[in-house]
Protein backbone atom coordinates (compact mmCIF):
# COMPACT_ATOMS: atom_id res chain seq x y z
CA UNK A 1 0.00 0.00 0.00
CA UNK A 2 1.15 3.43 -0.89
CA UNK A 3 1.13 6.37 1.22
CA UNK A 4 0.78 9.24 -0.24
CA UNK A 5 2.56 12.61 0.70
CA UNK A 6 0.12 15.11 1.91
CA UNK A 7 1.41 18.71 2.08
CA UNK A 8 0.37 20.25 5.57
CA UNK A 9 -0.91 23.37 6.29
CA UNK A 10 -1.29 25.30 9.43
CA UNK A 11 -4.49 27.60 10.74
CA UNK A 12 -4.90 29.20 13.74
CA UNK A 13 -5.90 26.82 15.89
CA UNK A 14 -2.90 24.41 14.88
CA UNK A 15 -0.83 27.74 15.63
CA UNK A 16 -2.89 28.24 19.11
CA UNK A 17 -2.21 24.37 20.26
CA UNK A 18 1.59 24.53 19.14
CA UNK A 19 2.45 27.84 21.30
CA UNK A 20 0.79 26.08 24.41
CA UNK A 21 1.71 22.86 24.44
CA UNK A 22 4.74 22.46 21.99
CA UNK A 23 8.51 22.38 24.34
CA UNK A 24 10.15 23.68 21.64
CA UNK A 25 7.88 27.13 21.67
CA UNK A 26 8.00 27.01 25.15
CA UNK A 27 11.70 26.57 25.58
CA UNK A 28 11.66 30.25 23.11
CA UNK A 29 9.67 31.79 25.83
CA UNK A 30 11.31 30.43 28.86
CA UNK A 31 13.20 33.11 30.63
CA UNK A 32 16.18 31.20 30.96
CA UNK A 33 16.40 30.13 27.53
CA UNK A 34 19.67 31.47 26.54
CA UNK A 35 21.42 29.35 29.42
CA UNK A 36 18.57 26.12 27.79
CA UNK A 37 20.44 26.62 24.62
CA UNK A 38 23.69 27.78 25.27
CA UNK A 39 25.02 24.26 27.69
CA UNK A 40 22.36 21.56 26.39
CA UNK A 41 22.62 22.34 22.99
CA UNK A 42 26.65 22.40 23.35
CA UNK A 43 26.57 19.33 25.20
CA UNK A 44 24.09 17.59 23.53
CA UNK A 45 23.12 18.62 20.02
CA UNK A 46 26.98 19.69 18.76
CA UNK A 47 28.51 16.60 21.06
CA UNK A 48 25.95 14.38 19.91
CA UNK A 49 25.60 12.58 22.75
CA UNK A 50 22.88 10.29 24.39
CA UNK A 51 21.80 9.49 27.82
CA UNK A 52 24.34 10.69 30.50
CA UNK A 53 24.11 9.87 34.29
CA UNK A 54 22.80 12.84 36.28
CA UNK A 55 26.21 13.12 37.76
CA UNK A 56 28.17 13.62 35.08
CA UNK A 57 25.75 16.38 34.28
CA UNK A 58 25.37 18.24 36.94
CA UNK A 59 29.14 18.46 36.93
CA UNK A 60 29.19 19.95 33.67
CA UNK A 61 26.64 22.13 34.42
CA UNK A 62 28.59 23.47 37.13
CA UNK A 63 31.71 23.85 35.44
CA UNK A 64 29.53 26.17 32.51
CA UNK A 65 28.16 28.47 35.39
CA UNK A 66 31.34 28.54 37.39
CA UNK A 67 32.87 30.22 33.99
CA UNK A 68 29.67 32.44 33.51
CA UNK A 69 29.97 33.62 37.21
CA UNK A 70 33.40 34.89 36.44
CA UNK A 71 32.12 37.57 34.66
CA UNK A 72 28.50 37.73 35.53
CA UNK A 73 28.18 36.76 38.98
CA UNK A 74 24.63 37.41 39.04
CA UNK A 75 23.13 35.99 36.73
CA UNK A 76 21.55 32.10 36.93
CA UNK A 77 22.65 31.70 40.74
CA UNK A 78 20.53 28.58 40.76
CA UNK A 79 21.80 24.89 41.81
CA UNK A 80 22.77 22.90 38.99
CA UNK A 81 20.30 19.83 40.04
CA UNK A 82 17.63 22.41 40.65
CA UNK A 83 18.39 23.48 36.68
CA UNK A 84 18.31 19.61 35.45
CA UNK A 85 14.86 18.95 37.75
CA UNK A 86 12.71 22.12 36.24
CA UNK A 87 14.09 21.46 32.41
CA UNK A 88 12.86 17.55 32.76
CA UNK A 89 9.88 18.37 34.41
CA UNK A 90 6.65 17.63 32.59
CA UNK A 91 6.01 20.98 31.81
CA UNK A 92 9.22 21.71 30.31
CA UNK A 93 9.65 18.90 28.37
CA UNK A 94 13.61 19.57 26.99
CA UNK A 95 15.01 16.72 28.78
CA UNK A 96 14.06 13.13 29.73
CA UNK A 97 14.76 12.07 32.80
CA UNK A 98 15.02 7.90 32.85
CA UNK A 99 16.46 4.98 34.74
CA UNK A 100 17.93 2.70 31.73
CA UNK A 101 18.17 -0.63 32.69
CA UNK A 102 20.68 -2.33 35.11
CA UNK A 103 21.66 1.46 36.63
CA UNK A 104 20.33 2.83 39.78
CA UNK A 105 21.29 6.25 39.05
CA UNK A 106 19.00 8.62 37.02
CA UNK A 107 19.97 9.70 33.26
CA UNK A 108 19.41 12.51 31.33
CA UNK A 109 18.72 12.88 27.74
CA UNK A 110 18.07 16.28 25.12
CA UNK A 111 14.38 15.80 23.53
CA UNK A 112 13.51 16.31 20.16
CA UNK A 113 12.30 19.47 21.33
CA UNK A 114 15.38 20.64 22.46
CA UNK A 115 16.93 19.92 18.81
CA UNK A 116 14.27 22.06 17.26
CA UNK A 117 14.53 25.01 19.60
CA UNK A 118 18.81 24.75 18.86
CA UNK A 119 18.57 23.91 15.08
CA UNK A 120 15.69 27.40 15.25
CA UNK A 121 18.44 29.35 17.15
CA UNK A 122 21.26 28.76 14.80
CA UNK A 123 19.35 29.24 11.42
CA UNK A 124 18.81 33.10 13.08
CA UNK A 125 22.39 33.51 12.83
CA UNK A 126 23.59 35.84 10.16
CA UNK A 127 25.58 33.99 7.40
CA UNK A 128 28.37 35.65 5.44
CA UNK A 129 27.57 32.84 2.81
CA UNK A 130 24.49 31.52 1.62
CA UNK A 131 24.62 28.50 -1.40
CA UNK A 132 21.73 28.15 -3.43
CA UNK A 133 23.32 26.26 -6.84
CA UNK A 134 23.68 23.38 -4.96
CA UNK A 135 20.52 23.16 -3.19
CA UNK A 136 19.08 23.80 -6.72
CA UNK A 137 21.22 20.74 -8.26
CA UNK A 138 19.64 18.65 -5.54
CA UNK A 139 15.97 19.00 -6.46
CA UNK A 140 16.77 18.52 -9.91
CA UNK A 141 18.45 15.44 -9.34
CA UNK A 142 15.16 13.98 -6.75
CA UNK A 143 13.13 15.10 -9.22
CA UNK A 144 15.14 13.00 -11.95
CA UNK A 145 15.35 10.08 -9.50
CA UNK A 146 11.45 10.43 -8.68
CA UNK A 147 10.76 10.33 -12.93
CA UNK A 148 13.10 7.39 -13.31
CA UNK A 149 12.21 5.01 -10.50
CA UNK A 150 8.31 5.46 -11.12
CA UNK A 151 8.78 4.68 -14.68
CA UNK A 152 7.22 1.65 -15.99
CA UNK A 153 7.99 2.44 -19.51
CA UNK A 154 10.53 0.25 -20.63
CA UNK A 155 11.52 2.63 -24.04
CA UNK A 156 11.90 5.82 -20.97
CA UNK A 157 14.31 3.96 -19.01
CA UNK A 158 16.24 2.79 -21.98
CA UNK A 159 16.74 6.89 -22.81
CA UNK A 160 17.27 7.44 -19.20
CA UNK A 161 20.49 5.59 -19.04
CA UNK A 162 21.40 6.09 -22.36
CA UNK A 163 21.38 9.97 -21.86
CA UNK A 164 23.21 9.17 -18.51
CA UNK A 165 25.98 6.99 -20.60
CA UNK A 166 26.19 9.41 -23.02
CA UNK A 167 26.95 12.47 -20.28
CA UNK A 168 29.82 9.67 -18.88
CA UNK A 169 31.51 9.05 -22.58
CA UNK A 170 31.90 12.51 -23.16
CA UNK A 171 33.56 13.55 -19.48
CA UNK A 172 35.32 10.48 -20.39
CA UNK A 173 36.54 12.08 -23.82
CA UNK A 174 37.52 15.34 -22.48
CA UNK A 175 39.70 13.22 -19.64
CA UNK A 176 41.57 11.24 -22.14
CA UNK A 177 42.15 14.81 -24.28
CA UNK A 178 43.38 16.47 -20.75
CA UNK A 179 40.46 18.33 -20.65
CA UNK A 180 39.34 18.42 -17.20
CA UNK A 181 36.79 20.65 -15.28
CA UNK A 182 36.64 21.28 -11.31
CA UNK A 183 34.70 23.16 -9.15
CA UNK A 184 35.33 26.70 -8.71
CA UNK A 185 35.75 28.28 -4.48
CA UNK A 186 32.13 29.29 -4.87
CA UNK A 187 30.88 25.89 -5.75
CA UNK A 188 33.06 24.39 -3.27
CA UNK A 189 31.75 25.96 -0.86
CA UNK A 190 28.32 25.78 -1.31
CA UNK A 191 28.20 21.76 -1.78
CA UNK A 192 30.09 21.68 1.73
CA UNK A 193 27.90 24.06 3.58
CA UNK A 194 25.15 22.08 2.71
CA UNK A 195 27.11 18.87 3.05
CA UNK A 196 27.40 20.05 6.85
CA UNK A 197 23.71 21.38 7.08
CA UNK A 198 22.64 17.59 5.99
CA UNK A 199 24.99 16.21 8.29
CA UNK A 200 23.80 17.58 11.60
CA UNK A 201 19.89 17.40 10.32
CA UNK A 202 20.46 13.70 10.02
CA UNK A 203 21.20 13.52 14.08
CA UNK A 204 18.34 15.68 15.09
CA UNK A 205 16.17 13.03 12.40
CA UNK A 206 17.52 10.37 14.85
CA UNK A 207 17.03 12.04 18.01
CA UNK A 208 13.36 12.54 16.48
CA UNK A 209 12.66 8.68 15.33
CA UNK A 210 14.36 7.16 18.84
CA UNK A 211 11.52 9.49 20.19
CA UNK A 212 8.81 7.67 18.21
CA UNK A 213 9.74 4.19 18.51
CA UNK A 214 10.01 5.23 22.63
CA UNK A 215 6.24 6.05 21.83
CA UNK A 216 5.76 2.83 20.87
CA UNK A 217 7.68 0.51 23.42
CA UNK A 218 6.00 3.04 26.18
CA UNK A 219 2.39 2.10 24.52
CA UNK A 220 3.60 -1.55 24.70
CA UNK A 221 4.61 -0.98 28.12
CA UNK A 222 1.48 0.37 29.32
CA UNK A 223 -0.24 -2.54 27.20
CA UNK A 224 1.31 -5.39 29.65
CA UNK A 225 0.66 -3.24 33.03
CA UNK A 226 -3.00 -2.83 32.13
CA UNK A 227 -3.69 -6.33 30.92
CA UNK A 228 -6.15 -8.54 32.15
CA UNK A 229 -6.63 -10.89 29.35
CA UNK A 230 -5.62 -13.93 27.93
CA UNK A 231 -1.40 -14.34 27.26
CA UNK A 232 -1.67 -14.90 23.61
CA UNK A 233 -3.93 -12.41 22.73
CA UNK A 234 -1.75 -9.58 24.36
CA UNK A 235 1.44 -11.77 22.37
CA UNK A 236 -0.32 -10.91 18.94
CA UNK A 237 -1.21 -7.29 19.86
CA UNK A 238 3.06 -6.97 20.93
CA UNK A 239 4.32 -8.56 18.01
CA UNK A 240 1.85 -6.61 15.39
CA UNK A 241 3.22 -3.44 17.49
CA UNK A 242 6.83 -4.67 17.36
CA UNK A 243 6.08 -5.91 12.83
CA UNK A 244 4.11 -2.04 13.03
CA UNK A 245 7.44 -0.31 13.65
CA UNK A 246 9.37 -2.71 10.85
CA UNK A 247 6.83 -2.04 8.14
CA UNK A 248 6.27 1.48 8.42
CA UNK A 249 7.66 4.02 5.82
CA UNK A 250 9.89 5.90 9.08
CA UNK A 251 10.93 1.80 9.97
CA UNK A 252 11.87 0.96 6.16
CA UNK A 253 13.85 4.13 5.40
CA UNK A 254 15.47 4.08 8.66
CA UNK A 255 16.52 0.00 8.67
CA UNK A 256 17.58 1.06 5.38
CA UNK A 257 19.86 3.81 6.23
CA UNK A 258 21.11 1.71 8.92
CA UNK A 259 22.17 -1.67 6.69
CA UNK A 260 23.96 0.71 4.46
CA UNK A 261 26.33 2.72 7.08
CA UNK A 262 26.94 -0.60 8.62
CA UNK A 263 28.67 -1.68 5.53
CA UNK A 264 32.71 -1.80 5.72
CA UNK A 265 33.48 0.01 2.28
CA UNK A 266 30.45 2.47 3.05
CA UNK A 267 32.32 3.25 6.01
CA UNK A 268 35.94 3.71 4.80
CA UNK A 269 34.53 5.43 1.48
CA UNK A 270 32.80 7.93 3.87
CA UNK A 271 36.00 8.43 5.93
CA UNK A 272 37.87 8.79 3.29
CA UNK A 273 35.92 11.39 1.18
CA UNK A 274 35.86 13.55 4.61
CA UNK A 275 39.47 13.52 5.21
CA UNK A 276 40.11 14.71 1.49
CA UNK A 277 37.58 17.15 1.62
CA UNK A 278 38.71 18.87 4.87
CA UNK A 279 42.28 18.89 3.57
CA UNK A 280 41.17 21.41 0.44
CA UNK A 281 42.53 24.72 0.46
CA UNK A 282 39.11 26.76 -0.86
CA UNK A 283 37.02 25.20 2.44
CA UNK A 284 36.94 26.27 6.08
CA UNK A 285 36.68 23.10 7.66
CA UNK A 286 33.68 22.17 10.37
CA UNK A 287 35.69 19.74 12.66
CA UNK A 288 32.42 18.48 13.91
CA UNK A 289 32.18 17.13 10.00
CA UNK A 290 35.50 15.19 10.78
CA UNK A 291 33.77 12.49 12.89
CA UNK A 292 30.19 12.57 11.79
CA UNK A 293 29.90 9.22 10.37
CA UNK A 294 31.00 7.80 13.59
CA UNK A 295 28.16 9.81 14.90
CA UNK A 296 25.58 8.65 12.59
CA UNK A 297 26.59 5.19 14.18
CA UNK A 298 26.08 5.86 17.82
CA UNK A 299 22.70 8.04 16.86
CA UNK A 300 21.12 4.76 15.24
CA UNK A 301 22.81 2.38 17.63
CA UNK A 302 20.53 4.12 20.39
CA UNK A 303 17.52 4.09 18.00
CA UNK A 304 17.98 0.61 17.22
CA UNK A 305 18.24 0.08 21.16
CA UNK A 306 14.49 1.27 21.68
CA UNK A 307 13.26 -0.79 19.06
CA UNK A 308 14.92 -3.68 20.52
CA UNK A 309 13.38 -2.62 24.15
CA UNK A 310 10.07 -3.86 22.49
CA UNK A 311 11.31 -7.28 22.15
CA UNK A 312 13.07 -7.30 25.35
CA UNK A 313 9.34 -6.47 26.77
CA UNK A 314 7.93 -9.27 25.05
CA UNK A 315 10.57 -11.77 26.73
CA UNK A 316 9.76 -10.51 29.86
CA UNK A 317 6.29 -10.22 29.81
CA UNK A 318 6.69 -14.77 29.26
CA UNK A 319 9.42 -14.75 31.67
CA UNK A 320 6.67 -12.92 34.38
CA UNK A 321 4.01 -14.96 33.35
CA UNK A 322 5.71 -18.08 33.26
CA UNK A 323 7.12 -17.66 36.79
CA UNK A 324 3.91 -16.38 38.43
CA UNK A 325 2.42 -19.94 36.90
CA UNK A 326 5.29 -22.14 38.51
CA UNK A 327 4.70 -20.48 41.77
CA UNK A 328 1.04 -21.03 41.25
CA UNK A 329 1.71 -24.80 40.70
CA UNK A 330 4.38 -25.35 43.29
CA UNK A 331 1.54 -23.57 45.95
CA UNK A 332 -1.14 -26.55 45.07
CA UNK A 333 1.81 -28.50 45.43
CA UNK A 334 1.99 -27.48 48.73
CA UNK A 335 -1.39 -27.50 49.70
CA UNK A 336 -1.66 -31.33 48.48
CA UNK A 337 1.17 -32.07 50.55
CA UNK A 338 -0.27 -29.89 54.08
CA UNK A 339 -3.65 -31.85 53.86
CA UNK A 340 -2.07 -35.39 52.92
CA UNK A 341 -0.19 -34.75 56.20
CA UNK A 342 -3.18 -33.63 58.21
CA UNK A 343 -5.09 -37.11 57.53
CA UNK A 344 -2.27 -39.83 57.83
CA UNK A 345 -3.18 -41.17 60.74
CA UNK A 346 -6.96 -40.70 60.43
CA UNK A 347 -6.90 -41.36 56.44
CA UNK A 348 -10.65 -40.41 55.34
CA UNK A 349 -12.79 -43.90 54.16
CA UNK A 350 -14.38 -42.87 51.38
CA UNK A 351 -12.62 -40.57 48.99
CA UNK A 352 -14.80 -41.35 46.47
CA UNK A 353 -11.83 -42.99 44.16
CA UNK A 354 -11.16 -46.36 42.85
CA UNK A 355 -7.83 -47.73 42.91
CA UNK A 356 -6.98 -50.83 41.06
CA UNK A 357 -5.79 -53.74 43.34
CA UNK A 358 -1.62 -54.25 42.47
CA UNK A 359 -1.66 -58.00 40.90
CA UNK A 360 0.21 -59.87 38.09
CA UNK A 361 -1.77 -60.33 34.83
CA UNK A 362 -1.90 -63.59 33.85
CA UNK A 363 -2.77 -64.50 29.52
CA UNK A 364 -2.94 -68.13 28.36
CA UNK A 365 -1.95 -68.89 24.81
CA UNK A 366 -5.19 -70.48 24.34
CA UNK A 367 -7.05 -67.20 25.03
CA UNK A 368 -6.15 -65.59 22.51
CA UNK A 369 -8.61 -65.26 19.71
CA UNK A 370 -8.08 -67.22 16.36
CA UNK A 371 -6.95 -65.30 12.69
CA UNK A 372 -10.21 -63.85 11.60
CA UNK A 373 -9.08 -62.77 8.21
CA UNK A 374 -11.06 -59.05 7.11
CA UNK A 375 -12.84 -58.20 4.09
CA UNK A 376 -10.81 -56.57 1.79
CA UNK A 377 -11.35 -52.22 1.39
CA UNK A 378 -11.27 -50.55 -1.12
CA UNK A 379 -9.84 -46.49 -0.75
CA UNK A 380 -10.28 -43.95 -3.18
CA UNK A 381 -8.13 -41.28 -3.28
CA UNK A 382 -9.44 -39.05 -5.25
CA UNK A 383 -11.35 -36.27 -4.57
CA UNK A 384 -14.61 -35.79 -6.31
CA UNK A 385 -15.09 -32.07 -8.26
CA UNK A 386 -15.39 -29.27 -6.12
CA UNK A 387 -14.28 -30.88 -2.91
CA UNK A 388 -10.71 -29.53 -2.85
CA UNK A 389 -11.16 -26.94 -0.09
CA UNK A 390 -8.44 -24.54 0.22
CA UNK A 391 -5.42 -26.63 2.01
CA UNK A 392 -4.41 -24.62 5.24
CA UNK A 393 -0.54 -24.60 4.97
CA UNK A 394 0.46 -23.34 8.18
CA UNK A 395 0.57 -26.84 9.68
CA UNK A 396 3.11 -28.16 7.27
CA UNK A 397 5.29 -24.65 7.12
CA UNK A 398 5.58 -24.84 10.91
CA UNK A 399 7.64 -28.10 10.15
CA UNK A 400 10.29 -26.08 9.31
CA UNK A 401 11.34 -22.08 10.09
CA UNK A 402 10.36 -19.81 6.93
CA UNK A 403 11.64 -16.35 7.68
CA UNK A 404 8.34 -14.94 5.91
CA UNK A 405 10.10 -11.25 6.35
CA UNK A 406 12.94 -12.44 4.33
CA UNK A 407 10.28 -13.94 1.52
CA UNK A 408 8.56 -10.43 1.27
CA UNK A 409 11.61 -8.34 1.41
CA UNK A 410 13.00 -10.33 -2.02
CA UNK A 411 9.33 -9.74 -3.12
CA UNK A 412 9.91 -5.98 -2.60
CA UNK A 413 13.09 -6.05 -4.27
CA UNK A 414 12.07 -7.57 -7.24
CA UNK A 415 8.97 -6.11 -7.89
CA UNK A 416 8.62 -2.59 -7.62
CA UNK A 417 5.17 -0.86 -6.65
CA UNK A 418 2.27 -0.86 -8.89
CA UNK A 419 3.68 -3.74 -11.03
CA UNK A 420 3.52 -7.22 -10.91
CA UNK A 421 5.92 -10.46 -11.85
CA UNK A 422 5.35 -14.30 -11.83
CA UNK A 423 6.67 -16.23 -8.79
CA UNK A 424 8.18 -18.84 -11.47
CA UNK A 425 10.68 -15.56 -12.68
CA UNK A 426 11.02 -14.19 -8.98
CA UNK A 427 12.43 -17.77 -7.61
CA UNK A 428 14.51 -18.18 -11.29
CA UNK A 429 16.58 -14.86 -10.09
CA UNK A 430 16.16 -16.32 -6.09
CA UNK A 431 16.54 -19.53 -6.01
CA UNK A 432 14.16 -21.61 -2.69
CA UNK A 433 17.03 -22.78 0.16
CA UNK A 434 14.25 -24.61 1.80
CA UNK A 435 12.23 -26.81 -1.51
CA UNK A 436 8.54 -26.71 -0.88
CA UNK A 437 8.29 -25.26 2.38
CA UNK A 438 9.98 -22.12 1.32
CA UNK A 439 7.69 -22.16 -1.82
CA UNK A 440 4.48 -22.47 0.49
CA UNK A 441 5.64 -19.70 2.49
CA UNK A 442 5.36 -17.52 -0.61
CA UNK A 443 2.13 -18.31 -1.41
CA UNK A 444 1.16 -17.50 2.29
CA UNK A 445 2.39 -14.18 2.18
CA UNK A 446 0.08 -11.65 4.01
CA UNK A 447 1.42 -8.16 3.49
CA UNK A 448 -0.67 -4.60 2.89
CA UNK A 449 1.56 -4.13 0.01
CA UNK A 450 2.34 -7.83 -1.51
CA UNK A 451 -0.91 -9.35 -2.87
CA UNK A 452 -0.72 -13.50 -4.29
CA UNK A 453 -2.92 -14.60 -6.95
CA UNK A 454 -3.36 -18.52 -8.30
CA UNK A 455 -4.47 -18.88 -12.07
CA UNK A 456 -5.80 -21.84 -14.04
CA UNK A 457 -2.69 -22.20 -15.95
CA UNK A 458 -0.17 -24.90 -15.18
CA UNK A 459 3.50 -24.16 -14.17
CA UNK A 460 6.90 -25.88 -13.62
CA UNK A 461 9.30 -24.83 -10.58
CA UNK A 462 12.52 -26.37 -10.79
CA UNK A 463 14.95 -26.44 -7.14
CA UNK A 464 17.26 -28.34 -5.41
CA UNK A 465 17.44 -30.66 -2.34
CA UNK A 466 19.61 -30.61 0.57
CA UNK A 467 21.73 -33.68 -1.35
CA UNK A 468 22.11 -31.39 -4.68
CA UNK A 469 19.36 -33.58 -6.87
CA UNK A 470 17.04 -31.59 -9.31
CA UNK A 471 13.23 -31.49 -8.19
CA UNK A 472 10.51 -29.63 -9.78
CA UNK A 473 7.18 -28.66 -8.40
CA UNK A 474 3.89 -28.32 -10.98
CA UNK A 475 1.43 -26.32 -9.93
CA UNK A 476 -0.99 -23.81 -10.89
CA UNK A 477 0.67 -20.15 -12.23
CA UNK A 478 1.17 -17.93 -9.48
CA UNK A 479 1.19 -14.05 -9.90
CA UNK A 480 2.52 -11.66 -6.90
CA UNK A 481 1.48 -7.75 -7.59
CA UNK A 482 1.89 -4.77 -5.60
CA UNK A 483 -0.91 -2.46 -5.44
Amino acid sequence: MVTPIVAMTMNLDDLDRLWQRHPAWRLMRARNAPLVLSFLGTYFVDGNRGAVPASQLISALDDYLYELHRSEPERYTGEPAAYLDDWSAAESGWLRRHYPVGSDEVHFDATPALHKAHSWVDSMRTRTFIGTESRLQTVVELLRQIMHGAETNPDARIAELERRRAAIDAELDDARNGVVRTLDETALRDRYQQVAATARELLADFREVEDNFRALDRSAREKIARWDGGKGELLAELVASRADITASDQGRTFQSFYDYLLSEDTQNEITHMLAAVQRLPQITPDQRLHTVHHDWLDAAERTQQTVRTLSEQLRRFLDDHVWVENKRIMQLVREIETAALSVREQPPHDLGLTVNTPGVPISLPLERPLYDPQPETRVDSLLAPGEDDDADLDGLIAQRYIDTARLAATIRDAVPPRASASLTDIIAQHPLRDGVAELLGYLSLEADDIMVTIDDHATSIPYSDPAGNTKIVRMQHVTVSRP
